[in-house]
């Protein structure tokens, strides 16, 4: 089967600390510029934490157009309906297993004419919005890897991924296409599954878009082998002739040196 930062949520300034006996402040002995210093290392510090309960970094594309989601688009509205989920700059993130992952993306009204160069890190999205934008075509191959998505919205002008095959429903509303429920090109349709050869099987590759993968234990060229793949074969065979390409080069290398040495050796002695 093929293309996401974060906006640092507000944070109050830390609590002044009280005054010490006899009116001393905290870090008076380093006067002002011990104190003003300290200051900005732990607002550095703040700046740098992740909001509470984030348990990892969104990809670069929830920062990369300035705003939140817009009111009503299919992201905003997908994230409110899960509880185990949250807004984060133009992405919607989920929580699982203590570490954060990409649900939504929406890149409405951001001026694209074309898909940005990170939005294959947007892979795991559920749901995308790329409405209101000059878009005139989606390339072959954007979507990639993409097989989780289940709701994309296009502009009209702008046909789905894969064509209206590749998806269960697909309705315009506006001037936007939604294009919903990605099929699985590999459920007998003959005009989306590959031609796997033996000892392969179809799998999803995004919207339209499936490979070959090995079935079972086979691997190598066209699934042609059977059995682990021998690493420990691998690897010395390579490490051995990694050694001796680099011994007859190292000695190749001495010789010629020697060679020159040899000749200037004569030259100097006529």
């Amino acid at each position: 089967m093929a293309e996401p930062l974060t906006a640092p949520r507000g944070r109050s300034a830390p609590p002044r600390p009280a005054p010490l006996p006899g009116g001393a402040r905290p870090g008076a002995a380093s006067g002002r510029g011990g104190a003003a210093g300290s200051g900005a290392v732990v607002s550095l510090l703040l700046l740098l934490l992740p909001p509470p309960g984030a348990g990892g970094t969104p990809p670069r594309m929830c920062g990369s157009c300035p705003g939140p989601p817009r009111n009503g688009s299919v992201v905003a509205q997908y994230c409110a309906s899960r509880a185990d989920a949250e807004l984060w700059g133009r992405c919607c993130v989920g929580r699982g297993s203590g570490r954060q992952h990409l649900l939504g993306l929406d890149l409405s009204d951001c001026s694209l004419q074309t898909l940005p160069s990170a939005f294959g890190e947007a892979a795991d999205a559920v749901v995308l919005d790329l409405t209101e934008n000059p878009l005139a075509a989606l390339p072959d191959g954007s979507f990639l890897g993409f097989t989780h998505l289940q709701q994309l919205a296009v502009p009209q002008a702008v046909q789905c991924p894969g064509g209206s095959r590749a998806w269960e429903e697909v309705t315009t509303y506006g001037s936007s296409r939604l294009c919903q429920s990605q099929r699985n090109p590999c459920n007998g349709s003959e005009e989306l599954a590959p031609l796997c050869p033996e000892n392969a099987v179809c799998a999803p590759d995004g919207p339209g878009l499936s490979q070959c993968v090995c079935a079972g234990s086979f691997h190598g060229y066209k699934c042609l082998r059977q059995g682990a793949f021998p690493v420990s074969l691998f690897c010395s065979v390579l490490g051995t002739v990694t050694a001796a390409l680099s011994l007859a080069l190292w000695g190749t290398q001495r010789r010629h040196a020697a060679g020159l040495w040899d000749a200037a050796g004569r030259r100097g002695t006529g």
